[in-house]
């Protein structure tokens, strides 16, 4: 039975480059996927754009084509990648560039478009998912409207003859499951093989997490080597039946354990579970360990999709103003309470406007309150406000600073920012409403 190799070279925007080099290298893969975008990463990315129209596109973009591009020319390995982000087409000509200088010949290069979906939503009247109320609510404030595409534009492009594949908003498993429907022939309408096919896209779509990354529990669940963690590859055959493994002797684990909570990583229901291409169940599913770093799984099942698409709105939200300040020795917890306190007070008599405000002692009570309320040898100021205005975000940092010289004795360390909160919301359009598109460039 033929078999899909396929990595994942990255499981967002900031990963790791040198196990994708790995991959590429000594993985023996057909396919090296990166994904890259997270929810509000497409936003930030259209942001860079309408200041620089050859932006927004991933910055680790040059730095991976230049790691990786040689070895998957010489390999014979195609690779995918929504690093694109709100320019995929600027970025195609980037990798065009880097291409020709790294004397590579005869790659073709296609970008994937038609996600950006902003123009049709601003004239729409559609409810938002979390909240239910109109998106005109939003109107001034949005940024971007992106629709997560399903595997048809990346058909397109692989029956075209891609050898790279730079895709903006793509549903993250549908990266991975277009090489196999692809390869395999299989059907779009065939919803079990899909639902196969998105369990397969799923385990891989986050990288590291599936090797042991994320599993980690010291003296709970151990796992050697991850400075050097592997990342991992689905061995996929026609059946749909894949296994999950690793380079050997890069860092690491696979393990059931392993594949079973990346199973469940952002799976609200596992009967079903919304994809563009199709409603996948994962309630069935089988995992077996075949051998070190080998686990078999089996047994997804899909139904048909669904007729709209969902879309991720950016929206300007406000801004979070932050500041923190140390203190240690003996003390130390007096202190920071002071300091909160006196930053409270500051904030009242200045008349900083804010709706929400938390003030926190990090390492005492700013996830948990400690248990065992022993005295810290140091803890960490946090202040930090949602407010309207810019001018009032930076306000709370310049409250918390100023703790150098007007408040307790022995603080340092101090760090402030404000920044504009980028929300995200999102609709569900139609599927006619949006027009993926595909183009080639040649080297």
């Amino acid at each position: 039975m033929k078999t899909i190799r396929i990595g994942a070279g990255a499981g967002y925007s900031g990963d790791r480059i040198e196990p994708a080099v790995e991959l590429a290298a000594k993985g023996g893969i057909d396919y090296l996927v990166y994904e890259c975008l997270a929810e509000r990463t497409i936003g930030l990315a259209q942001q860079a754009k309408m200041k620089n129209p050859k932006a927004g596109y991933d910055a680790l973009l040059e730095a991976r084509m230049r790691s990786v591009l040689p070895l998957c020319r010489a390999n014979g390995i195609k690779l995918i990648s929504n690093m694109g982000a709100a320019n995929p087409v600027a970025a195609v000509e980037k990798v065009r560039e880097i291409a020709a200088e790294l004397g590579l010949t005869g790659l073709k290069i296609a970008a994937v478009t038609g996600d950006d979906v902003l123009e049709v939503v601003k004239t729409t009247d559609l409810p938002l998912m979390e909240t239910g109320e109109s998106i005109r609510t939003l109107d001034g404030n949005i940024v971007s409207a992106n629709a997560y595409l399903g595997v048809e534009p990346l058909l397109e492009a692989l029956r075209g003859g891609a050898d790279v594949i730079i895709t903006g908003r793509v549903a993250d498993p549908a990266l991975f499951m277009a090489p196999l429907i692809h390869e395999f022939g299989w059907k779009l309408d065939d919803w079990n093989k899909l639902g196969k096919g998105t369990l397969v896209g799923h385990l891989l779509e986050c990288g590291g997490q599936v090797t042991g990354g994320y599993f980690a529990d010291p003296g709970v669940k151990d796992v050697a080597g991850l400075a050097r963690l592997g990342f991992p590859i689905a061995e996929v055959s026609e059946d749909g039946t894949a296994v999950i493994t690793k380079v050997e002797g890069s860092g690491g684990q696979v393990r059931v354990a392993t594949c079973k909570e990346q199973m469940l990583y952002e799976i609200h229901d596992p009967r079903t579970y919304f994809t563009p291409d199709v409603v996948a169940d994962f309630s069935q599913v089988t995992m077996t360990q075949i051998g070190p770093d080998r686990v078999q799984v089996a047994g997804a099942t899909g139904r048909e999709r669904t007729p709209t698409l969902k879309v991720s709105v950016g929206y300007r939200d406000g801004y979070i103003g932050e500041g923190q300040m140390s203190y240690a020795g003996p003390g130390a917890q007096a202190r920071g309470e002071l300091a909160l306190q006196i930053v409270e007070q500051r904030l009242s008599l200045t008349g900083v406007k804010f709706s929400e405000v938390r003030y926190d002692l990090i390492g005492v009570n700013s996830i948990h309150t400690r248990p065992n309320p022993a005295e810290p040898g140091e803890v960490r100021v946090r202040v930090a406000a949602r407010t309207t205005t810019q001018k009032d975000a930076v306000a709370i940092g310049n409250e918390v600073e100023t703790l150098y010289t007007n408040g307790p004795a022995g603080g340092g360390g101090a760090t402030k920012s404000a920044k504009e909160v980028l929300a995200i919301l999102s609709v569900l359009l139609p599927r006619a409403s949006v027009k993926p598109a595909v183009t080639y460039v040649e080297v």
